[in-house]
């Protein structure tokens, strides 16, 4: 990431913001020690486009390690690059540094594969496609090294013929240094072989050195011991020190081969440990952020873009508060539009003043940056190209006081470097003081002035009441306040927005006991229309203020419960409305079920009476006349309960094939499959049944009721006038009913169904054959008192074989 020169001014502003303490913070989130040196000295980018990219980096990332079981690891990921330089200079790298290049190649490889995703995360995408992990060299350094960065046996032929050499020289010799042992044991202090100077030696007595033979390596401390190395392992000890020279030299050799290597791949190595360190820099970035409850924050293309930062809270405080125990932190919020360039802060000591310009000063830089904001909602601002600060007083968290020329020299600087293109941010902690109050208010209003035409938006805290003035006389000007408690001395770290603060100097040194008779006089002093008016009329700003936000808020209040009592009025009718259909429908079906119950046992006696042929006079008239009539008295009941249908106009609506309907007898969804011609029955699909149904035996799924279907053509076969009919009587298939086959008793019902709903005569066509149903037909009608007449049909309408019968 490139950064832009930090001059003086620049790095007395990091300062002064506390930068390099939030850039330790971060680098605690790192997991490398090349990510953790990265992140300490977090450079800022010099182009907006690459503050984006980091921003779209530290989103990917958040995600991915959220999705990856454990997050995201670096763990094998080592700061390689001086071992590669090394290399590539044609040194030769311990086995250990060796190591470590091959696991940082393996941890690449497999963080490449968890990343690459063009359509998830096409930054950090971009930014593994180009990474070589270079497997063959990995290979070769697992295969010639072991655990710790020993060199393998098979890494060289000669190496492990040395290696069996020098394991067979050191088993002879510890077999006859146990020989020794046991023959010289009388003479010995100790029977443990013991080493000096990387030889083997024995603890022999001081009087008996001459009777073992050999060399002496040492003696103790009181003269009692000597250490001999035997004469008869003196050689051994030579040749094994001999052979462990050749096996130095020979594990050199495998070193070096394998450090050319490393070094012949220099440049991939050095771009894989850059993106390695880029990875764990945005992975910080991302941990850090969530650690904070930060949200990423848009950055406007525009200059003159506004800022919009909600409850937002200084990150250094947040630390304090959750990792040392401090105080809560009381979040600001910073709406400046875009035609304000300068917002002055006035209010008490200690009232969050500085904290204000220091939080919007981090805010600025953290964004620049790639890191998220500890906001509400989607903060928004410019990027800002420079975050110019003089911020120097008792309220500072490093206690850097400062003196007005300090003030002043600082300022100067700002002034230089301010350019023209980019957004500038300036901050300014008491512009103006430390020197003669009139002559700081005027070097101070004539400053803010210089600033608003050359900087983005400059943010200065003043106690100068002529600075609140500023704003009544140049749009761009801007007045907010830190609230202060007077009742309990306090301040309160809220930040009002267009209301300037006002000085609470008389009002605390009242509270602290101070004499009245001072108070009296120097509040008589205060000139009239100067700052004791402006204050008193602050004052009443104030107390407005808060009678219109306790407005606000009670009727905030109310409107939330009647909205809660709306929702609830509405679901209670809800209820009612369901449960009184439900009843009247679970009514209804009882209704109809003993209506149908009383219908077959009419049915079933007419059927017992017509079969035994008894003809039992009650009151004149016979028993199946009365139980006809009682059928069509229960018949009329059920017209008279049927629930009355829905008065709904869906203007004629008819199924069509593919439609989804709702079935009223079982009361679920199905498809239409295929429709009758004349419409009347329909083909459906209810889950696996396939099922016919009648038109009226379905509605719409949003309780559409079908139109009826157009009545067919009515088919002319023959015309006649009857003698005492009141018009031309017309034969058709709608009142023509056809019994041959059945019994007389079947035939009798069909009848009846089809006279049921007759307004005219109705033919019906038996047959001649033996004329047994003809009689009973013509016997049974005969005791209908609502037939008028029964007739044989006209020749071309059956003749003898269709009777004619005429209704009252």
């Amino acid at each position: 990431m490139s950064a832009a020169p930090v001059s003086e001014i620049h790095q007395d502003t990091l300062e002064l913001l506390e930068w390099p303490r939030l850039a330790e913070h971060l680098a605690g989130f790192a997991s490398t020690t090349a990510g953790r040196r990265h992140c300490a000295g977090l450079g800022l980018p010099d182009h907006p486009a690459e503050s984006r990219r980091l921003l779209l980096e530290t989103t990917e990332l958040l995600a991915l390690d959220g999705l990856c079981e454990g997050g995201v690891s670096l763990q094998g990921a080592a700061d390689i690059a001086a071992t590669v330089a090394l290399c590539a200079k044609g040194g030769c790298a311990g086995g250990e540094e060796l190591l470590a290049v091959a696991a940082t190649l393996a941890t690449a490889r497999r963080l490449r594969r968890q990343i690459e995703d063009p359509e998830l995360r096409p930054v950090t995408t971009a930014l593994v496609a180009e990474l070589r992990t270079l497997p063959e060299l990995e290979q070769r350094l697992h295969f010639c090294l072991e655990e710790g960065g020993r060199v393998a046996d098979r890494a060289s032929g000669p190496l492990e013929a040395v290696r069996r050499q020098l394991l067979a020289l050191r088993g002879e010799r510890r077999d006859r240094l146990q020989e020794l042992v046991r023959r010289y044991g009388s003479l010995l202090q100790d029977t443990v072989v013991s080493e000096r100077g990387g030889r083997p030696v024995l603890a022999v007595k001081a009087g008996a050195a001459a009777q073992v033979g050999g060399l002496v390596h040492d003696s103790s401390a009181s003269g009692s011991t000597v250490y001999v190395e035997p004469q008869a392992v003196i050689p051994l000890g030579n040749r094994i020190r001999d052979a462990e020279g050749q096996e130095r030299e020979l594990e050199r050799q495998v070193r070096s081969e394998l450090s050319a290597r490393v070094g012949e791949q220099a440049e991939p190595l050095d771009h894989l440990q850059q993106v390695l360190v880029r990875i764990d820099a945005g992975l910080a970035r991302a941990r850090y952020g969530q650690w904070l409850g930060a949200v990423r924050p848009e950055l406007a293309d525009s200059a003159d873009a506004p800022f919009e930062l909600i409850d937002l809270r200084h990150p250094l405080l947040l630390w304090q508060e959750r990792r040392e125990g401090g105080r809560p932190v009381v979040p600001v919020t910073i709406r400046v539009g875009p035609e304000l360039r300068v917002v002055a802060i006035t209010g008490p000591n200690t009232g969050g003043k500085t904290v204000t310009l220091k939080s919007l000063g981090l805010a600025a830089l953290m964004a620049r940056a790639g890191l998220f904001l500890p906001c509400a909602g989607t903060p928004r601002l410019p990027w800002c190209g420079q975050v110019l600060a003089d911020i120097g007083d008792e309220q500072s968290l490093q206690q850097n006081l400062s003196t007005f020329s300090g003030h002043i020299r600082r300022i100067a600087r700002i002034l230089g470097a301010l350019p023209q293109g980019p957004a500038s941010l300036v901050l300014l902690d008491e512009v103006g003081a430390g020197t003669d109050p009139t002559e700081g208010s005027a070097l101070a209003a004539a400053l803010l002035r210089h600033l608003a035409d050359r900087a983005r938006l400059t943010v200065a805290t003043t106690h100068f009441g002529e600075l609140k003035a500023l704003k009544y006389a140049d749009p761009r000007f801007e007045n907010a306040s830190v609230a202060f408690d007077v009742e309990t001395l306090s301040p309160t770290y809220r930040l009002q927005w267009g209301i300037p603060g006002r000085s609470n100097a008389l009002a605390i040194a009242s509270r602290l006991g101070l004499d009245p008779a001072v108070l009296a006089v120097a509040a008589a002093q205060l000139e009239p229309g100067g700052e004791g008016d402006v204050n008193r009329v602050i004052e009443g700003l104030e107390q407005e203020r808060q009678r219109q936000q306790e407005a606000a808020e009670a009727a905030a209040a109310l409107l939330a419960r009647t909205e809660l009592l709306h929702e609830e009025l509405l679901q209670r009718w809800s209820q009612q409305k369901e449960q009184s259909a439900e009843l009247q429908e679970q009514r209804r079906q009882r209704l109809e079920l003993s209506i149908r119950e009383g219908q077959g046992e009419v049915r079933r006696l007419i059927r017992r009476l017509r079969s035994v042929g008894q003809e039992v006079r009650v009151g004149g008239r016979v028993a199946g006349e009365t139980a006809r009539q009682a059928g069509q008295r229960l018949r009329h009941l059920e017209q008279q309960h049927r629930p009355l249908p829905e008065r709904r106009d869906h203007g004629g609506w008819r199924p069509r094939v593919g439609d989804r309907i709702r079935l009223l007898a079982l009361g679920k969804a199905a498809e239409v499959l295929a429709i009758s011609d004349d419409g009347s029955e329909l083909s459906v699909r209810c889950g696996v049944l396939r099922l016919s149904v009648e038109l009226a035996g379905i509605e719409g799924l949003h309780g559409e009721k079908p139109a009826p279907p157009e009545p067919p053509p009515q088919v002319r076969i023959r015309s006649r006038r009857s003698p005492g009919s009141r018009g031309p009587e017309v034969r058709t298939e709608g009142n023509t009913v056809d019994v041959r086959g059945l019994r007389v008793h079947e035939a009798e019902a069909a009848v009846e169904e089809r006279l049921r709903g007759a307004n005219g005569p109705v033919w019906v066509i038996h047959g001649i054959g033996t004329g047994k149903l003809k009689r009973g037909l013509r016997e049974w009608l005969s005791g209908l008192a609502w037939v008028e007449r029964v007739s044989d049909a006209e020749q071309g309408d059956g003749g003898p074989g269709c009777s004619v019968i005429w209704v009252k």
